[in-house]
């Protein structure tokens, strides 16, 4: 018996073909358990044509065994097997592929569904074993034939003993070393969580003998350990079926187990779509975001399946950024794979896949919002900010396609509310969307501008989160009209007459605001009077892009260049206050300069600021008190 050299270039292809295709070493289960479930449909097929193999669809299976002492993993089907000539052509040839030649030769039935098409699958083996072993035979013949290898030294191929129809593929386990472990593929718990992750929907059962504890026969508290053969695979994919064939409880329990969430979700899409690229989708909304979610270890992504393997865990280019809360997976048998079948070849069909999944998962929460409102808004509390963020990113690309799917606290309604609601309430006189910023609706509530809103019978939207006027500022208009911060200095609801009144009492007063600006220190733009502050006797607002709300927001990234609003200190003329500021500035502008700088630290206040110097605002207080 001859030692054989690999057709193939050299030794340096089958290393590269060991060491740089794949990225993870357990890979190789997942493709010599494809490699077994192609060779079983090819001869389920071949049965269909001839009707002479004499076994039934039931009677096909795939067996793992392990033996810890000797370090041997065996893989067995009774699939076609391989002639001598088949082992020379298929195994003795680097890259090429059986599987593909018969899907090229073939015109395979609809039950039919051969994974393999490079033919690299199998070397994977030596990433995790030093010698390969493969026993087979076909119906064909009674004579088996052996092949083994232990690497890119070359391979023996000779006659061998062989019941059965079907190929034995046995691997030497390598030894563990200081850098890498290989045992663990000899242990039970992971050869049952590898096939589980890989190959839980390869269409013919997985069988493992397994040791179970089970309770002695005739005691009642003495157990054995029993060795039982267990299927490790489900076998059918849960989103192959028809969906009037799946119950809640059904969905429910998928998605808790394979995404390992210990509530169910919210919200199920399960759809099957034919065309350029056909695939099957099951998606699911969480009902809450994962502890990580907002945190640098999230990662976003639908798991992707080729035929029912799984090919990435999480494939990110399949789900938008704002869209990343969303669990499931894809299954198509049309991806362009790569040679490990990890990743793909081409990119248009994923491209294809996701703008699809993407307008289904905007149709799908935009037909909750108008069905299930109640649903809608338990999702928007808990991913609202990613939907707004999705407005505000990129500039604002995806703006007009998600703005319809936000949702605001409302002054009058007390709930959540959508800008299309807002716009169909607002007044005939209204010209602008008004909204304002704290931390929170209570505090908004609080604010003299809103009070003044409210007191006109305007409704103003509450934003709470940090993103939320950015988002809003990205969307510029809603329905034609402008979004206006009513802490704004631009904004004034007054009649014709309160303006030129309050036009004229800011200029006859200008030496004493400049006057109380300067005691300012540079502080704040301007200090002025204003008519629209109802009974509260002062406030802060904003001229320019950026806002107070904005300030906070964008100084509580780490950043060493601080951002500063352009704030205006305005006090009601109609306050006792006002005249008690004019009385000062005639008799005494010390005081007036204390009174200037408890004003600003109250508005400051009031509008969820913090206080520059607490030390100088108390001593003021307590001088005051004296």
């Amino acid at each position: 018996m001859r030692k054989k050299q690999f057709k193939a270039e050299s030794k340096k292809l089958l290393d590269m073909m060991i060491n740089s295709i794949y990225t993870h070493k357990e890979i190789f289960l997942r493709e010599l358990i494809s490699n077994a479930s192609d060779a079983i449909d090819k001869r389920y097929y071949r049965s269909l044509q001839t009707d002479t193999e004499g076994l039934a669809r039931d009677d096909y299976k795939i067996l793992i065994s392990v033996d810890k002492d000797a370090r041997l993993l065996t893989i067995e089907d009774n699939g076609c097997g391989m002639t001598e000539q088949e082992l020379e052509t298929n195994l003795g040839t680097i890259a090429k592929s059986g599987s593909l030649d018969f899907k090229t030769d073939n015109d395979t039935k609809t039950d039919v569904e051969i994974i393999g098409q490079f033919g690299v699958g199998f070397y994977s083996a030596f990433m995790v074993s030093d010698e390969v072993t493969v026993k087979t035979r076909t119906a064909e013949s009674e004579q088996g034939f052996e092949w083994v290898s232990n690497g890119a030294d070359g391979y023996t191929v000779a006659e061998c003993d062989k019941e059965s129809v079907g190929t034995v593929i046995t691997l030497h386990i390598k030894e563990d070393t200081e850098e890498e472990s290989y045992s663990e593929f000899l242990q039970q718990y992971r050869i049952e969580s590898l096939v589980k992750k890989y190959s839980d929907y390869i269409r013919y059962p997985i069988i493992m003998d397994v040791e179970t504890r089970k309770l002695k026969e005739g005691t009642e508290d003495e157990y054995e350990s029993v060795i039982e053969p267990k299927q490790l695979n489900s076998m059918v994919p849960l989103w192959r079926k028809n969906k009037n064939e799946i119950t809640d409880e059904e969905y429910k329990d998928f998605y808790m187990d394979k995404f390992h969430d210990y509530t169910a979700p919210l919200h199920i899409i399960h759809s099957k779509t034919e065309g350029q690229v056909s695939y099957d989708a099951l998606i699911f909304i969480p009902e809450k975001a994962p502890w990580d979610y907002y945190t640098k270890d999230f990662e976003k992504g639908l798991q992707l399946y080729s035929n029912g393997v799984m090919i990435m865990e999480k494939c990110a280019d399949l789900l938008p950024d704002y869209f990343s809360f969303v669990k499931g997976l894809v299954d198509s048998a049309d991806l362009s794979l790569n040679i490990s079948r990890e990743v793909l070849q081409h990119d248009y069909q994923l491209k294809l896949i996701a703008k699809n999944i993407e307008k289904k998962i905007k149709s799908e929460l935009s037909k909750m919002l108008k069905t299930d409102r109640d649903k809608y808004v338990k999702f928007f509390e808990a991913f609202g900010s990613q939907i707004k963020l999705g407005v505000y990113a990129d500039f604002g690309r995806h703006a007009d396609e998600l703005k319809d799917l936000l949702m605001f606290y409302s002054s009058s309604e007390k709930k959540l509310v959508t800008l299309s609601e807002y716009v169909g309430r607002m007044k005939e006189e209204q010209t602008s969307i008004m909204y304002a910023c704290g931390e929170t609706r209570d505090k908004i509530d609080m604010l003299p501008q809103v009070d003044a809103c409210k007191e006109r019978g305007y409704e103003v939207l509450y934003l709470t989160e940090g993103i939320d006027e950015f988002a809003i500022k990205m969307l510029r208009t809603y329905a034609e009209k402008d979004f206006v911060n009513v802490c704004a200095d631009n904004v004034d609801l007054g009649t014709d007459e309160e303006k030129e009144s309050i036009k004229q009492e800011n200029e006859s007063s200008k030496d004493m605001l400049d006057y109380m600006k300067l005691a300012l220190s540079g502080a704040v733009e301007s200090v002025r009077f204003t008519n629209k502050l109802k009974n509260h006797p002062v406030c802060l607002t904003s001229e320019g892009e950026v806002s107070v709300e904005m300030e906070k927001v964008l100084n509580s990234i780490p950043n060493e260049e601080k951002v500063h609003a352009h704030i205006i200190l305005e006090i009601n003329s109609d306050h006792p206050v006002a005249a008690k500021l004019k009385e000062l500035y005639e008799n005494d502008k010390d005081k007036l300069t204390d009174y200037t700088k408890i004003l600003y630290s109250a508005a400051r206040l009031i509008g969820g600021m913090t206080v520059e110097n607490p030390t100088e605002l108390s001593n003021l207080i307590c001088s005051l008190m004296i």
